[in-house]
C-alpha cells in the first residue's frame, strides 16, 4: 500500500491511543434519556411529540422541512416526561425531549432493503435522512445533503475517511476492526447515490490492522472500483481537505469543498450508519464512542445511546481519581464541559475525563508573539494564524477576510505550537464567526436592495405603460 501525506503543515503530538485494543461494549441505556432537538449543521427540528406521549426506539421525536437539517430519533422506550432546553455539550441550551425509559426496548417497525437492485438514488437518500444520519467525525453535517450534490457537480471519488487522528479517540479504529463489511457497504451504498467510478478507503498508518482487515474483505468480497491506501500519521491527517490533497493531489479552492473537486468524503462511522439505515432500517439513536483519560477507572469503546447523560456514563464507569477536566471530543478540538450533565449527542465521538495532575487548571497567561513562524509554518491551510490573530484584536473584518480567515479548519495546530501561549485557535475562529456574520449583513442588505429597486422599476414601467 502506497503512503500519502499532505503539504504544508501539520504536527505529531503524542497520541495517547489507550484504548486502540478495547472491541466494543455496550452501556446500558439511561433512565432518563435527554434528546437534543438539533444535533447537527443546519435548520432546528421542530418538536413532533408532546408530554405525556409514548415513543419507542426509533420514534421520531422532531424535524424540519428545511433541507439542510435530520430528524431525531428516541433511543428508549418510555414517556415524554418534559420539553425544556437542556445544556449541550456545545455549552449552550437547546430544546430537547426528556423521556422516562420504561425499559422494555420497545422498537418501532423497521424497513430495510435486501439489496440496491432497482432502488433509485433518490429513494436511498430519503432512507438515509429519514434515519437521521449525520457526520459521525464531529461535524455533524446531515449526511443526505453530502450526498445531494448540484447538478453541475459530478462526483468520481468517494474517500471513507479513517484516519482518526485526533489524540485519545479510537472509536473510528474500532468500527473499522469490528464492523467492516458495514463501512463497505456503506461506501458502495453512497458510490451508486453519487454515480462515482471510485471508492477510496484512507486509513492511517498507525492502524495497519484496519487497513488489512479491508483489503482481506475487499479481496474476498471481489471488489474491484475501491481500494485502500494509507496516510501518514500526523495531525490534522483526517480533515477532508487535508485527505483530498493527500491522496488525490487535488487542491480544494479557498471557500470551496470536496465536490467542487468532484469529491466526497465521509466518516467510517458514518459508513456504518448508513448501511445500517438501508439494510437494517435502524436510525441513528446509538454510536461508538471513546471514553478515556487517567481519571476513568475503565477507559474503553463503548456503544451509547444518543441522550445518555454523561453523569450516567461517569456511574457506569467510575472514576479513578477526581474529576478536574471533561472533554466532549479530542483534547485538541474537543470542548470542556462546565457539567456533567450533558447528554451524548450524534457528533460525540469521545469524552475524556482527566485528574488534576493532567493540567494545569489556571489559564495561561499570553505573551507577546516572538515572530517564530512556528504557527505558519504548522498550519495545515497555509495560513498566517498570528496576522488573522492580529486582525482580530483590532476587530478588522477586512483583513481577516482578506487573510482567509474562513478557511480555518479550526484544527488547534497553531495554540498547539505557539511558545508564547497566544489564543490563536480561539481568535482566529472568532474573527471566522465575524466575517461569515458580516458577509451575511452585506448580503442582506444588497438582497434588500435588490428588490427595492425592482420595485421602483416595476412602479416606472406601470407609469409608463399608464401614458
Amino acid at each position: 500500500m502506497k503512503l500519502f501525506t499532505y503539504s504544508p503543515g501539520g504536527v505529531h503530538p503524542e497520541e495517547e491511543k489507550l484504548t486502540k485494543d478495547k472491541p466494543f461494549v455496550s452501556l446500558s441505556p439511561p433512565a432518563i434519556a435527554v434528546i437534543p432537538l438539533s444535533q447537527h449543521t443546519g435548520a432546528s427540528n421542530a418538536p413532533t411529540v408532546k408530554v405525556g406521549d409514548y415513543v419507542k426506539i426509533g420514534s421520531v421525536l422532531g424535524t424540519s422541512p428545511q433541507f439542510v437539517s435530520a430528524p431525531v430519533h428516541s433511543s428508549v422506550s418510555g414517556e415524554v416526561i418534559a420539553i425544556e432546553e437542556r445544556v449541550v455539550p456545545a455549552g449552550n441550551k437547546i430544546q430537547s425531549i426528556i423521556i422516562k425509559n420504561d425499559f422494555k426496548e420497545e422498537w418501532v417497525e423497521l424497513n430495510s432493503l435486501r439489496s440496491l437492485e432497482g432502488v433509485k438514488p433518490e429513494e436511498l437518500v430519503k432512507i438515509i435522512r429519514e434515519a437521521g444520519i449525520v457526520g459521525l467525525g464531529g461535524a455533524a453535517f446531515p449526511t443526505s445533503v453530502k450526498l445531494t450534490p448540484p447538478k453541475l457537480k459530478a462526483i468520481d471519488t468517494l474517500i471513507a475517511n479513517g484516519a482518526e487522528c485526533e489524540l485519545y479517540l479510537t472509536t473510528d479504529h474500532r468500527t473499522m476492526l469490528e464492523f467492516p463489511d458495514k463501512v463497505i457497504d456503506g461506501l458502495l451504498i453512497e458510490m451508486e447515490i453519487v454515480s462515482a467510478e471510485k471508492g477510496i478507503i484512507a486509513v492511517e498508518n498507525n492502524k495497519i490492522d484496519a487497513a488489512e482487515m479491508f483489503e482481506n474483505r475487499i479481496r474476498e468480497r471481489d471488489i474491484k472500483n475501491v481500494e485502500v491506501v494509507l496516510v501518514k500519521t500526523k495531525y490534522p491527517q483526517g480533515g477532508e481537505k487535508q485527505l483530498v490533497k493527500a491522496i488525490l493531489k487535488k487542491e480544494i479552492p479557498s471557500g470551496g469543498l470536496p465536490l467542487d473537486v468532484g469529491v466526497i468524503v465521509q466518516n467510517v462511522g458514518t459508513l456504518k450508519a448508513v448501511a445500517e439505515a438501508v439494510f437494517e432500517g435502524r436510525p441513528l439513536v446509538e454510536r461508538g464512542v471513546t471514553v478515556s483519560g487517567t481519571a476513568v477507572s475503565k477507559p474503553g469503546n463503548y456503544i451509547v445511546r444518543i441522550g445518555t447523560p454523561v453523569s450516567d456514563i461517569i456511574d457506569a464507569l467510575g472514576l479513578s481519581k477526581k474529576l478536574r477536566k471533561l472533554i466532549f471530543g479530542g483534547p485538541m478540538t474537543g470542548i470542556a464541559q462546565a457539567t456533567i450533565d450533558a447528554p451524548v449527542v450524534k457528533g460525540t465521538s469521545g469524552i475524556l475525563m482527566f485528574g488534576e495532575e493532567a493540567f494545569d487548571m489556571s489559564p495561561e497567561e499570553e505573551s507577546p508573539c516572538i515572530r517564530c513562524a512556528s504557527c505558519i509554518d504548522s498550519c495545515p491551510m497555509g495560513l498566517m494564524p498570528t496576522l488573522i490573530d492580529y486582525a482580530w484584536r483590532r476587530q478588522d473584518l477586512k483583513l481577516s477576510e482578506k487573510l482567509k480567515a474562513t478557511d480555518c479548519i479550526e484544527c488547534g495546530v497553531c495554540s498547539y505550537v505557539c511558545p508564547s501561549n497566544r489564543h490563536l485557535t480561539e481568535n482566529i475562529k472568532k474573527a471566522k464567526q465575524g466575517v461569515i456574520k458580516q458577509n451575511k449583513i452585506e448580503a442582506a442588505k444588497q438582497a434588500a436592495f435588490e428588490k427595492l429597486k425592482a420595485q421602483q422599476e416595476k412602479k416606472r414601467a406601470e407609469k409608463e405603460a399608464q401614458k
